[in-house]
């Protein structure tokens, strides 16, 4: 435990998820409790928290897909602990975490207010990526699909392996086809969420979509997207989706887009803490 005022650096534990889940709904994000449980379950020792007075100051998360890319989400800070660098303490012990590892590329998805703490420990802006959101509204129908995914299909068009997080994420809700691609939902703290979904055309994608909306398209929905792939646009819209946030996607140590093999297959991305 940190002595009275002496910030303590250390591991984020299962324990301490009911405080890093009062973080992020005080900021209004839409993780849940199982979110950071998985979080932690997929990276045990890549997860870090600021104590201060025995309290969870602010924390941050990694996500290893091998030693291809590391991505580093869930920067959060209590407003009454913000000015003293506890976002840049944590983000520089997630660097050296991932040195340690010998990972090849780290990137993550910035706010506007996190964007200039990491640029200043070496992130260079990519592209822009945006949340999309979608009043509840009349479910359509939508045809069966197998539960699922086509981890060899995925790792072609993501440009990793991140077949543990799908393999997590497929057990609560996903769809896929041999010809049209998958996709996955999961509750949120805010509104169900759409993705990852990667298809093999802009029609298999609306395919998947009406399967998201068959089943939560009656109460508040959120869809993250990159915003080059114009059909994925095209689709929010037709659909009734608005743009209600705008982040940065940001890489370290480089000026680099996207290196995915064809961002115009990748239509929902996991999270703004999986990439």
């Amino acid at each position: 435990m940190s002595k009275h005022g002496s910030p303590l650096i250390r591991r984020l534990e299962a324990s301490d998820i009911p405080q890093a889940f009062g973080l992020s709904t005080a900021a209004g994000w839409n993780q849940t409790e199982q979110d950071w449980l998985r979080l932690i379950v997929l990276e045990p020792d890549g997860c870090f928290c600021v104590e201060c007075d025995g309290v969870v100051a602010a924390t941050t998360t990694v996500v290893c897909y091998g030693t291809e890319l590391a991505w580093i989400g869930m920067v959060l800070t209590a407003n009454e602990h913000r000015g003293r660098g506890f976002a840049k303490l944590l983000m520089n012990r997630a660097l050296d975490f991932l040195a340690s590892r010998k990972v090849s590329r780290i990137e993550l998805d910035a706010t506007e207010m996190g964007a200039h703490v990491y640029r200043k420990v070496g992130f260079v802006d990519a592209c822009p990526i945006e949340r999309w959101s979608r009043s509840g509204d009349a479910a359509p129908a939508a045809e069966a699909f197998d539960p699922g995914f086509d981890p060899a299909y995925d790792r072609e068009v993501f440009g990793a392996d991140r077949g543990d997080l799908l393999h997590k994420l497929a057990l609560i809700g996903s769809a896929t086809g041999r010809e049209t691609g998958f996709a996955m939902d999961r509750p949120g703290k805010n509104a169900a969420y759409f993705g990852p979904c990667v298809a093999r055309s802009a029609s298999s994608a609306r395919r998947l979509l009406t399967w998201f909306l068959s089943r939560h398209g009656a109460g508040d929905t959120y869809w993250d997207l990159l915003p080059e792939n114009h059909e994925a646009v095209r689709l929010a819209e037709e659909f009734g989706f608005s743009p209600v946030r705008r982040l940065t996607r940001m890489t370290f140590g480089k000026t680099a887009k996207y290196v995915g093999s064809d961002p115009s297959n990748i239509f929902a991305i996991a999270g703004f803490e999986y990439g």
